[in-house]
């Protein structure tokens, strides 16, 4: 047996081990969730923070929601710059050196997150290797460390503070991946954090695509930017044909549905497996634990992270009301609220959020908070068009690389609408019967739609433009999100995002390609 081979034997052993133990954890999960949050009250008791809300005061969950409001990234910004600038014991304790940026999808601004010492080995660490074991488990035949485990990582910048720095979480925890595990990645190192990324996809085509790469992982639009660059390089077919060890593709932070059929035709063979994970700036929350994603992501329950859940009723009420892990109910839309080990209190991520299960929890992610239609009262969510398009594109055999939603408003003389922008990989051939299809779908997904849309008394059926390829990621270069965290805002409830786009393009497309 090859040495790589025996190593990731040995790996597999400590994997199997690890997945036990996950599971008696996840039985305990309410104990577990109930120590934590007293131990980071306890080790934040002198911070800014600790000070500002009492904790010293706070000696169980009661206590702990009435003492500390739920907040979102504006309430906190200032306490961030400072700790970036080099302040100690702010929302955490000590001087916190490294921060996730997040380019958002609803602002032009950055995010920076904190990410402690404690954050980053127990959080991300730890997540890392749960989530390899609940891969291991579902897919025995996965060989990362034998083969090449090929990773789309964001990069690193330094602020004016000498000891601070920050970057995309991927490439914070790539830069912070022990040295035995380098030989096991690709790229290597420098071309991983190099920030301009048509360089990056530019070099990493070139080497990449003479390894022997068996786990793929990153953010599907950037990934597929990669694989088309490598076949125009390699002339193969497919990346089946570059990688014919390639088995397991790692995906999340957007949903997979658009996407599915464009990953089929790269990876033909029926054997070959997906694995989704919830690895955000500000925690890594969840991975796929079945063979059907549909079942859901199974939350963490160790991994300090504290969870709280905001009804759909309350997500956009200033003082909102959170319950706990304990109080969720299947089936019912939340908006995520975490308090970790980095210094986030109550925070608001924007993340929502349904339970597809309770023994043991799993969660669907259903888009954001910030991010939905609902102009109509038709009340059109991110996992509603991402499902339509998925089912739209396979009947029609057709490719999807992006897609946003925005209302058509309604005037005095006409109804209103949804204006659908669509970037293709592979066009369908008849346009309007896409755009029909897809607005059928979409009705029999969301009930409210539906009934807007019925005989078209309220709403007129949805419009369809076909962009030209290369258009959302233009877009982006222009916003100056070109990192691994840039997204597309899939749905808008206002036409900011649909006329920017517009209006950058020159619009002279013919009549056949609208819908």
């Amino acid at each position: 047996m090859r040495p790589r081979s025996l190593f990731n034997s040995s790996v597999s052993y400590y994997l199997s081990y690890l997945y036990a133990r996950l599971q008696y954890r996840e039985k305990r999960i309410h104990v577990l969730q109930d120590k934590l949050l007293r131990s980071l009250v306890y080790k934040a008791k002198r911070t800014e923070v600790g000070k500002e809300f009492g904790f010293p005061s706070i000696k169980n969950y009661k206590d702990f929601t009435r003492q500390v409001p739920i907040r979102c990234y504006d309430d906190i910004n200032g306490q961030i710059k400072r700790m970036m600038a080099g302040e100690t014991n702010i929302l955490w304790p000590g001087l916190v050196t490294w921060f996730a940026k997040s380019s958002g999808t609803t602002a032009d601004k950055s995010k920076f997150i904190p990410v402690s010492t404690e954050h980053l080995n127990h959080t991300h660490a730890r997540s890392g290797w749960y989530t390899l074991a609940l891969l291991y488990h579902r897919n025995p035949e996965v060989r990362a460390f034998a083969d090449q485990n090929l990773v789309m990582t964001g990069s690193i910048s330094k602020t004016t503070h000498p000891d601070i720095r920050y970057g995309d979480v991927s490439a914070i925890m790539y830069h912070h991946l022990p040295w035995i595990g380098r030989p096991f990645f690709t790229p290597d190192y420098a071309t991983s954090l190099i920030p301009e990324w048509d360089k990056k996809i530019e070099i990493m085509a070139r080497n990449c695509s003479r390894k022997n790469v068996g786990v793929i992982a990153g953010v599907p639009t950037w990934t597929l930017v990669l694989f088309r660059r490598i076949l125009e390089m390699t002339g193969a077919q497919n990346m089946e044909e570059v990688w014919p060890n390639a088995s397991i593709y790692m995906h999340g932070g957007v949903g997979f549905g658009p996407y599915q059929e464009q990953f089929k035709e790269m990876f033909p063979k029926n054997d070959f497996a997906y694995h989704e994970i919830y690895n955000a700036s500000e925690g890594y929350f969840a991975s796929q634990d079945t063979n059907d994603r549909k079942e859901g992501l199974l939350i963490f329950p160790d991994t300090g992270i504290f969870y709280e859940f905001i009804p759909e009723g309350q997500w956009h009420s200033p003082n909102p009301e959170a319950i706990s892990l304990q109080e969720v109910e299947i089936g019912t839309p939340y908006a995520m609220v975490i308090t970790t080990n980095g210094g986030l209190w109550r925070y608001k991520i924007g993340d929502t959020v349904v339970f597809t299960s309770k023994e043991p929890y799993r969660i669907c992610i259903t888009g954001r908070t910030q991010q939905y239609i609902n102009t109509f009262g038709e009340e059109v969510m991110v996992d509603n068009t991402d499902r339509a398009i998925e089912l739209t594109s396979k009947e029609f055999g057709a490719m999807v690389t992006d897609y946003t939603v925005a209302p058509i408003h309604m005037t005095l003389n006409g109804r209103g609408g949804h204006h659908w922008l669509i970037e293709f990989d592979h066009a369908p051939g008849d346009i309007s019967a896409f755009a029909e299809k897809l607005d059928d779908h979409l009705q029999q997904l969301n009930s409210d739609y539906e009934a807007k849309r019925f005989l078209s008394m309220a709403l007129n059926p949805l419009k369809l433009t076909v962009l030209p390829k290369g258009t959302f990621r233009k877009w982006l270069h222009k916003k100056g999100k070109t990192g691994s965290q840039a997204k597309i805002p899939r749905l808008c409830n206002e036409r900011i995002y649909v006329e920017d786009i517009l209006s950058m393009i020159d619009y002279r497309m013919s009549h056949n390609k609208t819908a």
